[in-house]
């Protein structure tokens, strides 16, 4: 930490808004955890439990409570946004203009249509004057909250502002590493999710390693062809933003996608599978967009038509999978074929 002495507010009490607020409030970090529901919000600060989200997760009592966003944003020099992406722009809507001048993170993987919008972009117009950077990695909440030593990224091409993040995020537990490639690193955090729906359905069907293996390497193909053709650094998907975030999501227990991905192995619907979730699956609404621009651009993503025919189109398992495996094998690794000619960041 340094002498000066940020003040800090996330927004969203779930699972990651908890865990950040937490681990700040750890830190000695003065900071606020805004959350819509009284009742959740009353019971955090008398127990320092989010029993709906965290249980048996403890929370610092330093940790600070409150249901009214306009005063703890207006407290605060940095603001967190760990909010669903279907409620991102009304929110940012009724903030916006108090942002001005602020500090703004944005940990939301999703992707909004019309426009194919990242979380940053729709920051960035209902809040013009503030200056927004993006959180992402192989960051598993509960996983952070018990002390395991984990890593992220913070993305911005303002470097005061990602060492400012570093400051009141990182410790002895949380290593924060720095990118100016803020379109990359957002894009990587909202692919990842629809792969690991596809890693939990191939978990519960019972498939090997190898196959396994396979489905997250080839995934890390296509989630970077698509990326880079947007206009990503292909560097970025061989770092934590990248293959570490895509690994752990497709591979975790823990991961909400993965869970939702192994309940429709198991044969259970797609409407009983978010149901059985109880949060947010992030991944079910990026397939549906990432399916359509893939389509406008003309990017070959096989994995995703393959997902979206399952889920969307009732079509067969069986089927989908055999047009996988009897698909044309290209080259494997294309990241050489990129990096004369791939940007830093989006324009």
């Amino acid at each position: 930490m340094t002498e000066e002495k940020l003040s800090v507010c996330v927004l969203g009490g779930g699972s990651f808004g908890t865990t950040l607020a937490g681990l700040m409030a750890a830190q000695g970090v003065a900071v606020t955890l805004w959350l819509r529901d009284e009742k959740v919000a009353a019971e955090i600060a008398a127990s320092h439990e989010n029993k709906r989200y965290m249980p048996d997760f403890k929370i610092d009592p330093r940790l600070q409570v409150s249901t009214d966003m306009h005063a703890a944003v207006a407290a605060a020099d940095m603001v967190f946004l760990a909010i669903p992406s279907s409620a991102f722009r009304t929110m940012l809507r009724e903030i916006g203009a108090g942002l001005a001048g602020k500090d703004v993170v944005s940990t939301t993987k999703g992707i909004e249509q019309p426009g194919f919008l990242m979380m940053s972009e729709i920051a960035e117009q209902e809040a013009p004057h503030a200056r927004v950077a993006v959180l992402s990695g192989p960051n598993l909440a509960k996983e952070i909250a018990a002390g395991e030593l984990t890593a992220t990224v913070v993305a911005s091409a303002d470097q005061a502002l990602c060492a400012r993040v570093q400051q009141v995020l990182g410790s002895r537990r949380l290593r924060v590493y720095a990118s100016q490639d803020k379109y990359g690193v957002e894009l990587g955090g909202a692919l990842k999710n629809v792969y690991a729906i596809i890693s939990g359905m191939a978990a519960a069907l019972g498939m090997g390693e190898n196959t396994r293996s396979m489905l997250i390497t080839r995934s890390l193909a296509e989630m970077s062809r698509f990326a880079v053709h947007m206009g990503a650094s292909p560097l970025t998907f061989l770092g934590l933003a990248g293959v570490g975030d895509l690994i752990v999501t497709c591979m975790s227990p823990l991961s909400r996608n993965y869970q939702v991905g192994f309940a429709l192995g198991q044969g259970k619907s797609l409407d009983e599978s978010v149901a059985q979730l109880g949060q947010v699956a992030e991944g079910v609404n990026t397939l549906k967009v990432l399916k359509q621009k893939s389509d406008e651009e003309k990017v070959y993503m096989p994995l995703v038509a393959g997902l979206h025919a399952i889920l969307f189109e009732q079509q067969p398992l069986d089927a989908v999978i055999g047009r996988l495996m009897s698909a044309e094998q290209k080259d494997d690794v294309e990241f050489s074929a990129f990096m004369a000619c791939a940007p830093l960041e989006k324009e």
